[in-house]
């Protein structure tokens, strides 16, 4: 069991979800975040005042697969989010020790689905 963590671009999030759901990859959490890597943010002039914006909007995915959907769903991650420009994201590999299903109590791969 392995849980894919990935930082994509917000515009991208719809393409990814496709991706996803073309390899049977359906269960996911999605929260927004903030974050720089390589971009190091931008300047804007807000009212007349320069503003370095150095955070910028990215979104989180978070998803627990068994052994045989890691490589699918590492490349469903990249087909859809990648545009070849910097800033595209980061896609991290755990593994998971336990997962528990709460509402039947089911442990391992078996609760993942």
């Amino acid at each position: 069991m392995k849980l894919i963590i990935a930082y994509i671009k917000p515009e991208r999030l719809s393409a990814v979800k496709q991706e996803l759901y073309k390899r049977d990859v359906h269960k996911m959490s999605i929260t927004n975040a903030l974050g720089c890597g390589q971009q190091r943010g931008y300047h804007e002039n807000y009212r007349g005042a320069d503003i370095e914006v150095n955070l910028l909007k990215k979104v989180r995915l978070e998803i627990a697969v068994n052994e045989k959907f890691i490589d699918p769903t590492i490349e469903a991650i990249i087909a859809g989010a990648k545009t070849g420009n910097i800033g595209d994201g980061k896609i991290f590999v755990q593994t998971l020790s336990q997962c528990i299903r709460i509402r039947t109590g089911e442990t391992g791969n078996k609760a993942i689905g």
